[in-house]
């Protein structure tokens, strides 16, 4: 997997900016391959405060059925 980042300049920083895709194939990652968030993303070059909290806004998307691809029970299609 390639980082599909954008370094956008902050003062006299960089902050490294990921693709939505990235993210989720990082987040898919972690969930199929039984490793640490922190295994993984030492793998994938970012860091893993970065990997957690992306996980972790996914993993609330999904319970509060926001996330791509849920349906909401009750709601006409």
């Amino acid at each position: 997997m390639r980082a599909q980042r954008k370094q956008c300049q902050v003062g006299s920083k960089y902050t490294k900016r990921y693709s939505e895709e990235y993210k989720r194939d990082a987040i898919e990652l972690v969930r199929s391959s039984g490793r640490t968030v922190t295994e993984v993303a030492r793998e994938l070059g970012v860091s893993s405060e970065s990997l957690r909290g992306w996980v972790k806004k996914a993993r609330a998307a999904q319970d509060t059925g926001s996330g791509p691809g849920s349906v909401r029970a009750g709601r006409a299609a």
